[in-house]
C-alpha cells in the first residue's frame, strides 16, 4: 500500500475510534499557542474572528484566547511558569509587566525579535515597558484622558462652556469658581496613590534623579505643588472621595455633583448608559497641558512569560497581535482607545469625530489631539508595590491634614531611596 494512503487510513481510523473529525485530529497535531487579555470579553466579536483567521492561515499552530480580570493576570503567569504550562502572550499594564519582569517571570523581547519589528512601535510606548535596557512588552493600545464639563454647572458659576480651559491652571481656576458659586464640587484631581507622581511629571517636576537611582520628589517645588492641592481640599474645591480614585470621581460626575471630571475616553459610553441627562449636558475638552508638556495615557502591552515552550514563537505571536493592522482594527472596534504603532496611529479614522454631536466620536477626535503629548507616566522602578504604598499612605495623610506636605513627601522619598 502507498505510504501516504496508509497514513491517511490510520488517521481516519483513529478519528473514527475517538469520535473526532479529521479537522479536529489535525488541530490536535498543531502546537497550541495561548494569549491572555485583560477584561476584554465584551469584544469577543473582535477576538474570536481574530483567532479563526490565525488558525485558518497557520498550518503548524493552533491559537487559543483566554480573557481574565486584571486582578487574576499576574497569578496566571506565575502559576503557568510553576506548572510548566505558561501562556504565550499576556496582555497587562506597565506596572504589572515591570513587576513580573523584576521577578524574572518575563522574557526580554529584544533578543527574540528583530529591530525592524520593534521599530513599528512608538518610542514612547515601548519605553513604558523597558527596564534596564530590555523591552518586556509590545504595546497594544493607549487610552488618554479627556475632560468632561457639565455645562449646567458651568453656567451657574458664570463660566462660558464655549471657551473651555486648556491648561491645568485654567481648570483649577474654573474649579474654584464652581465650588464658590454652586453646590457642586469643582473638580477631582487625579492625585490618589501613585497618580500624584504622574501629576509631578505633567508639571515638569522630576520623580527620579537622572541616573534613576534616587527619588527627588521632595524639593520645594514638589512641596508647593502638593500644598496647592491641600489648600484646594480645605476649601472644598474637590471632594474627599478624590482619594478613592477616578471611579469615585466619575460617580460624583454622573450624579451631577461635580463640575469638571478628568477621565479616560472609555468612560464616555458609561456616561451615556448610566446618566443620560448628565451626558446631554456634557461637553468635552482635551486633557489639560501643564508645564511638563506631557499627559498621562494608560498603556497596555503583550508580554511573554518565561517557561513558554517556544519563546521565539510566543514573541512572534505578541508582535502579530500588536501589528499595525490588528491594532487599528481593535481601536476601531472599541472606539475609545488608540494604537501604539506609528502607522496605525496616523489613520484618518481618529480625526473623523471632529465636530460630532456624539460624545464617543468627538472623544475619539479629542483623544487623538491629546495623544500628541501623551505617554505612560508610571515610574519604572523596582519594588513598585512597596514604593506606591508609601506614596498612597503619605499623600492621603497630607490631604487629610495628618502631615504637612513636606513631611509627607520626605517620608515617601525615604521609603523610595531605601528600596531603589
Amino acid at each position: 500500500m502507498n505510504l501516504k494512503k496508509a497514513f491517511g487510513l490510520t488517521v481516519a481510523v483513529a478519528a473514527g475510534i475517538t469520535g473526532l473529525s479529521l479537522s479536529q485530529v489535525g488541530a490536535q497535531q498543531k502546537a497550541q499557542l495561548e494569549f491572555v487579555t485583560t477584561s476584554l470579553q465584551p469584544f469577543a466579536d473582535y477576538f474570536n474572528p481574530l483567532v479563526e483567521r490565525y488558525n485558518a492561515s497557520n498550518t503548524s499552530q493552533n491559537l487559543k484566547w483566554t480573557d481574565l480580570p486584571q486582578a487574576a493576570i499576574q497569578q496566571k503567569v506565575l502559576t503557568g511558569i510553576a506548572s510548566g504550562n505558561s501562556p504565550d502572550a499576556v496582555q497587562m499594564n506597565n506596572t504589572q509587566i515591570l513587576e513580573l519582569a523584576q521577578q524574572g517571570a518575563l522574557q526580554p523581547l529584544n533578543t527574540l525579535l528583530d529591530k525592524k519589528v520593534l521599530d513599528v512601535y512608538q518610542k514612547a510606548a515601548l519605553a513604558a515597558f523597558t527596564f534596564d535596557g530590555k523591552i518586556y512588552g509590545l504595546p497594544d493600545y493607549a487610552s488618554p484622558r479627556i475632560v468632561l464639563f457639565n455645562t449646567e454647572i458651568l453656567k451657574k458659576a458664570g463660566l462660558d462652556p464655549t471657551n473651555l480651559p486648556r491648561t491645568q491652571g485654567g481648570i483649577i481656576e474654573w474649579a474654584k469658581k464652581i465650588a464658590e458659586k454652586t453646590d457642586a464640587f469643582g473638580f477631582s484631581p487625579l492625585i490618589d496613590s501613585a497618580n500624584l507622581l504622574k501629576v509631578f511629571a505633567e508639571e515638569g517636576l522630576p520623580v527620579l534623579s537622572s541616573d534613576r537611582k534616587k527619588a527627588v520628589f521632595n524639593s520645594p517645588a514638589h512641596v508647593a505643588l502638593l500644598n496647592r492641592y491641600i489648600t484646594l481640599r480645605k476649601a472644598d474645591v474637590f471632594p474627599e472621595d478624590t482619594m478613592k480614585g477616578i471611579g469615585a470621581a466619575f460617580n460624583l460626575y454622573t450624579a451631577g455633583k461635580l463640575g469638571i471630571c478628568v477621565v479616560g475616553i472609555t468612560f464616555i459610553p458609561r456616561l451615556e448608559k448610566d446618566a443620560i441627562n448628565v451626558y446631554k449636558t456634557t461637553v468635552l475638552g482635551p486633557s489639560p497641558i501643564a508645564a511638563g508638556q506631557v499627559v498621562q495615557a494608560s498603556t497596555f502591552a503583550y508580554a511573554v512569560p518565561t517557561g513558554t515552550k517556544d519563546p521565539k514563537a510566543s514573541a512572534t505571536l505578541a508582535a502579530w497581535l500588536t501589528s499595525d493592522a490588528n491594532q487599528l482594527a481593535f481601536a476601531k472596534r472599541v472606539g475609545t482607545v488608540f494604537p501604539t504603532t506609528l502607522k496605525a496611529a496616523r489613520d484618518p479614522y481618529f480625526r473623523s469625530g471632529k465636530g460630532s454631536a456624539n460624545l464617543t466620536d468627538l472623544g475619539r477626535y479629542v483623544g487623538s489631539v491629546t495623544m500628541r503629548n501623551a505617554k505612560e507616566l508610571t515610574p519604572i522602578v523596582p519594588n513598585a508595590s512597596t514604593l506606591n504604598k508609601a506614596v498612597k499612605d503619605n499623600v492621603e495623610a497630607a490631604i487629610f491634614g495628618q502631615k504637612t506636605a513636606k513631611e509627607a513627601l520626605d517620608a515617601m522619598v525615604a521609603v523610595w531611596n531605601a528600596n531603589l
